[in-house]
């Protein structure tokens, strides 16, 4: 899950397994596999940094357990 924010601010976890789309509108808007379109103040950019993090410690943890 990555951490993302509202326009006014209230941050919430969005599950980045179902992310179908993100586009810059130019508000942010993700839009998952659900249908369900979610507008957040990070950008793309950011967003793809969240995941490539969250993957990298995922990988990281499953290697050092095994």
């Amino acid at each position: 899950m990555i951490k993302v924010s509202r326009l006014n601010g209230k941050e919430f976890y969005v599950n980045h397994n179902l992310i179908e789309t993100i586009e810059e509108t130019p508000d942010t808007v993700i839009t998952l596999t659900t249908d369900k379109k979610l507008i957040v103040k990070e950008k793309i950019a950011e967003i793809i940094d969240s995941i490539i993090e969250h993957n990298k410690r995922t990988y990281l943890e499953k290697n050092r357990i095994n």
